[in-house]
């Protein structure tokens, strides 16, 4: 019998410290990892590649992370990936923008790790 595949998270963050972190938190519980610093660079990798989840910050250099987040749902394969905003910004706008947008979760940095890896595989399951 073959084992299952780790589901596989895209982790969109232009901070080379806080993107380490999630990916080496990711991968000790088991997920496998794809990351990105830039919007572009975390569309062509969802493209290749189809996630199971991305966690999307909103502050990139590119690009609205807004405009990510669309652009992953306008796209048949990626439509039904689900997406969890993470911000700096605790703002009610953006929040309804993003929830209108087809985001999952919206989570304020700094984020409580443990909950977030406990959160993973009820966004996963319910795309």
């Amino acid at each position: 019998m073959t084992e299952a595949a780790a589901p596989l998270v895209l982790v969109v963050e232009d901070s080379d410290a806080i993107r380490g972190a999630f990916t080496i938190l990711l991968e000790e519980s088991g997920y496998t990892v794809a990351a990105a610093a830039t919007g572009a660079e975390a569309l062509r990798l969802a493209a290749a590649r189809t996630p199971d989840l991305v966690l999307l910050d909103l502050g990139l250099p590119d690009m609205l992370g807004l405009d990510v987040l669309r652009r992953i749902k306008a796209s048949p394969a990626t439509a039904r990936v689900p997406v969890v905003a993470l911000t700096g910004r605790d703002d009610d706008a953006d929040r309804a923008a993003l929830m209108a947008a087809g985001c999952a979760a919206y989570l304020v940095k700094p984020v409580d790790t443990q909950q977030l890896i406990r959160s993973i595989p009820g966004y996963i399951a319910a795309s």
